[in-house]
């Protein structure tokens, strides 16, 4: 029988980095881009980074549940995440490694939503995110991440 460390450490596969985003100022529009260099304090040309949310992190699968919830289609630059990642369950790497192209990031934490969420979703936008908001990050080793880049864990 296997212990439940080792249940917790496995994965059925690697996971792919769908899109990235960057905030270019505070409140500014979501800028799509095909890849970025991961510094120290987050994303190249991304505002306000700090060490724990250097990074933040949105499962694509969450789209559909957010947008479920509101009876709308949702699209990641909408919920303000820098990277959205799917086929792998972010939830369960919390205080674990992961690797993305050249980079590799710890999952720090939750990344909650904010009010801007019912301002962009319209009314119950919060309610929605809640649960669904993403995680945080901080940069164990910096690089380049570009689309479709396999996310692992380590």
């Amino acid at each position: 029988m296997q212990s439940l460390k080792e249940l917790i450490n496995r994965y059925a596969k690697p996971g792919r980095l769908d899109w990235i985003g960057l905030r270019p100022a505070r409140r500014a529009e979501m800028v799509s881009v095909p890849q970025v260099v991961i510094g120290p304090r987050g994303l190249d040309g991304d505002h306000g980074a700090s060490d724990k949310r250097a990074v933040t992190l949105i499962q694509a699968e969450h789209l559909p549940v957010i947008g479920a919830m509101l009876g709308r289609e949702i699209e990641a630059a909408m919920l303000r995440r820098n990277l959205l990642v799917s086929g792998l369950n972010l939830a369960a790497l919390k205080g674990r490694e992961i690797q993305i192209g050249e980079t590799v990031l710890e999952i720090t934490g939750i990344c909650a939503p904010c009010s801007r969420m019912e301002e962009t979703l319209g009314h119950g936008g919060y309610s929605a995110m809640r649960g669904h908001g993403g995680w945080c990050a901080r940069v164990v080793a910096g690089g380049l991440v570009t689309l479709q880049d396999a996310v692992t864990p380590l």
